[in-house]
């Protein structure tokens, strides 16, 4: 299925998890896609390999969602690699659970201005380089955005903004043909969430117990609900919100 073809994709936080599994998609369906990367420079790279073994077309950028020149240097990049975008994903994100007394001003900001200005820096810039014919914003909200659990009050506070951004930008940007939307996944098998204790914990069992088809979810289970976003069949939506989640309901 080649959907995409001829179009160009960025996505941030793409360098491993459900980003990397994004991009990987985008490109199986013939889009050439830019990964945006903060740190993890080889993850990055195995992501650009696998596109490239797929037959597709990459190009790692390091950069930080949250500043305003990083953001324009990706779209720069990935103008002068592929030529314009139109498809966004913006899957950059940051998590920490803590409970109410452990938490910080500095935590509070850092989760914040990844998961939520950047979002709003990659729209504004996206703007600046997507073509008069429109393009496809896609953010990766959560579950938590709508049931929250217990020490996720910054977290969810991020992405429950996450959603009603979707919905505002898709109002304004409609009348550009700018489609806005959003997908939340479930608990989702990642790198990040196998290094915050959560595999095989009580809290995994939990949600497994409340998930209709009984698993946790993984990266590739995310990727069709956007590469559907992303596609022309979908250009009749926006400001949606789609949740591969299982069933999940929170």
């Amino acid at each position: 299925m080649n959907s995409l073809n001829g179009k160009v994709a960025i996505v941030t936080g793409a360098s491993k998890g459900i980003g990397a599994a994004i991009a990987r998609g985008l490109a199986a369906a013939g889009a050439s896609v830019a990964l945006n990367f903060a740190s993890d420079q080889e993850g990055a790279h195995r992501t650009t390999n696998a596109v490239s073994n797929l037959g597709g077309k990459a190009i790692a950028v390091r950069g930080n969602v949250a500043n305003a020149a990083d953001v324009a240097q990706l779209f720069t990049e990935a103008t002068e690699a592929f030529g314009a975008p139109s498809i966004l994903v913006n899957n950059a994100g940051l998590f920490k659970f803590d409970a109410l007394a452990d938490i910080t001003e500095t935590e509070f900001h850092r989760q914040f201005d990844t998961n939520v200005l950047g979002i709003l820096l990659t729209a504004r810039q996206a703007l600046k380089h997507f073509p008069r014919s429109g393009g496809s914003i896609i953010n990766i909200s959560s579950i938590a955005s709508t049931g929250a659990m217990p020490n996720s009050s910054i977290y969810s506070a991020t992405k429950a903004a996450v959603d009603q951004i979707t919905r505002s930008l898709a109002r304004e940007l409609g009348p550009r043909n700018i489609r806005v939307d959003t997908v939340a996944p479930g608990h989702t098998d990642t790198e990040g969430l196998r290094s915050a204790g959560f595999e095989g914990g009580e809290l995994e069992k939990m949600l497994v117990a409340g998930t209709p088809l009984g698993r946790v979810g993984k990266p590739d289970d995310i990727v069709p609900s956007v590469v559907f976003l992303a596609s022309d069949e979908a250009a009749w939506i926006t400001g949606e919100r789609i949740a591969p989640a299982g069933g999940l309901r929170m």
